[in-house]
Order: C-alpha cells, then sequence, then structure tokens
C-alpha cells in the first residue's frame, strides 16, 4: 500500500522529531542514541527506516557523528562509558606506579635488612672482641669512666692492604691520596 502525501509528511516529521530528540539526549529507558531506538521512537519499523527513510537515517548518524566530534554525548550512557574507560585507563596506569614503585620499595627492604644484619654481625664481633679485655681498676675519673674498657690503640691513618695511594697534583703541592683497588 502506496503512502499518501500527507502520511509520508507525518511519517519524516516522527522521524526527524526522534532525531532531535535522541540528539538532545532524550533517550527512553532501555533506548540508546541508535537507528533502532530512533524506529522505536518514531513508530516505524527499522527495515522501513533502512528502505523507505535512509536518507533521514544517514542524516542522523551524520548529525550523531559531528555531536561525537565536537565532544558531545547524547547517549548518558555513551558519555558515562567514555568517562569510565578514561577512569579505568587512569587508575590502571597508577596501579602499574604503585605496582613498580612497591617492587622498588621491597627491594630496598631487604637490602636494608641485610645491611641492618650485617652490622648486628659486626656489633657481635666487637662485644666479643671488648669480652676479651678485662676491666680496668676505677682511676678516679668520676661516674662516667666507670666500666669503659679501652680499645687497642691502631693507627688511623694507616692503609689498608688492598688501597695503594696516589698522586693528586695541585700546583706546588705533592700531596697523596689512597685509592681502593676492589
Amino acid at each position: 500500500m502506496a503512502l499518501s502525501r500527507q502520511q509520508r509528511n507525518q511519517i519524516e516529521r516522527r522521524i526527524r522529531a526522534a532525531i532531535d530528540r535522541l540528539l538532545a539526549g532524550q533517550i527512553p529507558p532501555g533506548g540508546a542514541c541508535d537507528v533502532k531506538t530512533l524506529a522505536r521512537e518514531a513508530g516505524i519499523s527499522r527495515a522501513s527506516l533502512y528502505r523507505t527513510w535512509g536518507h533521514l537515517k544517514d542524516e542522523f548518524e551524520k548529525r550523531r557523528a559531528a555531536a561525537w566530534a565536537a565532544g558531545q554525548q547524547p547517549d548518558p550512557r555513551e558519555a558515562r562509558l567514555a568517562r569510565l574507560r578514561d577512569l579505568n585507563q587512569r587508575l590502571t596506569g597508577k596501579l602499574a606506579r604503585t605496582h613498580t614503585e612497591l617492587t622498588q620499595l621491597k627491594e630496598r627492604h631487604r637490602h636494608l635488612l641485610s645491611v641492618l644484619a650485617a652490622k648486628d654481625d659486626e656489633v657481635q664481633r666487637l662485644r666479643r672482641q671488648l669480652s676479651t679485655f678485662a676491666p680496668l681498676p676505677d682511676q678516679g675519673q668520676g661516674d662516667n669512666a666507670k666500666g669503659v674498657v679501652p680499645l687497642p690503640r691502631r693507627d688511623v691513618w694507616a692503609l689498608p692492604p688492598d688501597v695503594t695511594p696516589f698522586k693528586v697534583g695541585f700546583k706546588g703541592s705533592s700531596h697523596t691520596s689512597p685509592i681502593s683497588h676492589r
């Protein structure tokens, strides 16, 4: 059955009104800013929209694409999805940075624990060495000197066996400075 001119104009007005509503963000419950919802809102079948009113479907898709390109999001669900995708991307990046930082902190923690264990070993060794010395009698030096055990003197300027001196040349100077060969 062929449509009269009046019926065609009426359907075209309904389709254009539905286009305007959808692009203005007035999305019906359960719908979206798409061709399926456009046909439903205009009161015609989707097949009819594609066959008979294809130029209006194309106009809708062009206007929708232009709105998206301009940063407008007629469909609030699509806008929300875009925001959630952006948030997800930012949080994923933050999680990766936090994971990297945690890994670095764990490695530093392991390193500091090994340094602490080495220092504790050194303290224990020094305590054992200190316990081998006989305590000195009180020499009347006041309360601060009680229980102080003197350590054997050693030359603090003596170089360890793996260190050799080298010359540092300053104008008129022949200063030698130690360098380690480790």
